[in-house]
């Protein structure tokens, strides 16, 4: 995964650096170092992804407007 951002002519170098940050925004790169930064046992992935499963899942239904069910008998 590579990004270039090429300067446009007379574009102040601030304004490039937002360009270059909201590219690697978009990409996921930021997100993909940091998670990458340390080591992640195949077992902690699988529990991680679980509870962003449960998470998203929890999220959609509480957009619809379908309430929820206690669980109690």
């Amino acid at each position: 995964m590579s990004v270039r951002v090429a300067a446009r002519p007379g574009e102040n170098p601030d304004r490039l650096i937002q360009r270059f940050k909201r590219i690697c925004s978009k990409e996921g790169i930021l997100k993909e170092v940091k998670k990458r930064r340390f080591y992640e046992k195949p077992s902690e992935r699988r529990r991680r992804e679980d509870k962003e499963r449960v998470k998203s899942i929890r999220k959609r239904l509480s957009r619809s407007g379908v309430p929820r069910t206690s669980g109690r008998g």
